[in-house]
């Protein structure tokens, strides 16, 4: 737990994560203003934790960037906890709010799988490496 907590204060300061814990589970809440299901990605590999997400930005025809602060891409990998059985996270993502939830389960072995993400109008089973739903 310390190795991801450790790794989620060196993230760059652009990059905005709480981290929860209970009993069961770990959750991560990432803020990716902008992001959708389409344009995100969780995976996990080698108990390493990977968020991918771009943000859309639209420029009206008459305007065009003065400054431009807040990143189009999010990026980022951190360790998992031993007790976290990465292959059955759920991830979800609501308004720009990205949430991954990692249940806890001892001497799992996990192999490299992405994780599909659900919008708030339904579900979606976990994609193995070779294209079964698990």
């Amino acid at each position: 737990m310390a190795e991801l907590r450790d790794a989620l204060r060196d993230l760059p300061d652009a990059v905005f994560v709480d981290l929860l814990e209970s009993d069961d589970a770990y959750r991560l809440v990432v803020d990716i203003a902008g992001a959708a299901e389409e344009t995100a990605d969780v995976s996990v590999e080698d108990r390493r934790l990977r968020v991918e997400a771009r943000r859309e930005k639209d420029v009206p025809v008459d305007f065009r960037y003065r400054s431009e602060e807040r990143a189009l891409f999010v990026d980022f990998e951190v360790p998992l906890p031993p007790e976290a059985d990465g292959t059955a996270s759920v991830v979800s993502v609501e308004r720009g709010v990205l949430t991954v939830d990692v249940p806890k389960k001892q001497g799992t072995e996990e192999s490299g799988r992405s994780i599909p993400i659900e919008d708030d109008e339904g579900t979606a089973g976990i994609d193995t490496p070779d294209g079964d739903d698990a």
